[in-house]
């Protein structure tokens, strides 16, 4: 892999990690033009980048949940954030090796159809119905909290999202456009601590880390500065819009993409 090659996948990467339009299924989209053929280790490898941006960004909040859990015995946003984590956590772990394996999670024609039926919920959310309003994070009932894990379960197949499956299913369940995204990237840094630990307990995933050592290191440096400016630019814009613009684009991108293939 070049480093252009390893700038760019590494851009996407962080860019993409937390807007809701699908890291994995644009890194695949991107390996597919630059060598025709995907690398799951690879993507894997390169959410080492966004995961530090996840925890730089959202340090002082994280301190906060601590405070609350040690000093103030305030377990409830705790309690949500981990069991919000546990049914996509759970399937990742058993699901792992079979994964790796499956053309299905690699295939950029999966990608491109999770891309247009997500893309449609996501124009379509603000019309649909919603569950009772919820004020503040710590104020969401554990019932909705497991809910939104279940439903990021899906965002093991590229091109689905994990921030999008849970800002939507956060929407659905009462919770504002901020608190919806704020609560996704709390969750999600477990999941990705989970798989950071996998990468370097399991021998083979080190030694592919030795191997592609320079092009890793380059591509996490992008992804972890560009998933800085990623996080930011979340927050700040669903604090005045919603989600159709990245829907729209989701669908935009998966219906050109189908056709430049479709007429090769």
């Amino acid at each position: 892999m070049t480093g252009i090659e390893s700038v760019v996948l590494g851009a996407v990467q962080g860019l993409t990690e937390f807007i809701p339009v699908s890291s994995s299924g644009h890194v695949i989209l991107a390996e597919k033009l630059f060598s025709g053929a995907g690398d799951h280790l690879f993507v894997e490898w390169i959410n080492l980048g966004t995961l530090l941006a996840l925890l730089i960004y959202f340090r002082v909040r994280i301190i906060g949940i601590v405070r609350e859990v040690c000093i103030g015995h305030n377990y409830k946003l705790a309690r949500n954030v981990l069991i919000a984590c546990v049914p996509a956590g759970l399937a990742g772990f058993l699901l792992a090796s079979f994964i790796e394996k499956s053309s299905f999670f690699g295939n950029v024609w999966t990608v491109l159809l999770a891309l247009c039926v997500v893309g449609i919920v996501m124009v379509l959310l603000e019309k649909l119905p919603r569950l009772s309003s919820v004020a503040r994070l710590s104020d969401l009932p554990w019932q909705r909290a497991l809910v939104i894990g279940v439903v990021q379960v899906l965002a093991l197949i590229p091109g689905v999202s994990r921030s999008g499956s849970t800002i939507v299913t956060g929407r659905l369940a009462g919770l504002s456009r901020e608190h919806a995204a704020e609560f996704s990237f709390l969750v999600s840094i477990p999941i990705m601590l989970g798989v950071a630990v996998k990468l370097f307990v399991k021998g083979t995933d080190r030694a592919y880390f030795m191997q592609h050592l320079p092009t890793l290191a380059l591509s996490n440096l992008i992804a972890f500065v560009t998933g800085l400016f990623a996080v930011g630019f979340l927050l700040r814009y669903l604090a005045k819009h919603d989600l159709r613009v990245f829907g729209w684009y989701r669908i935009g991108v998966s219906l050109l993409v189908a056709c430049l293939l479709l007429i090769q």
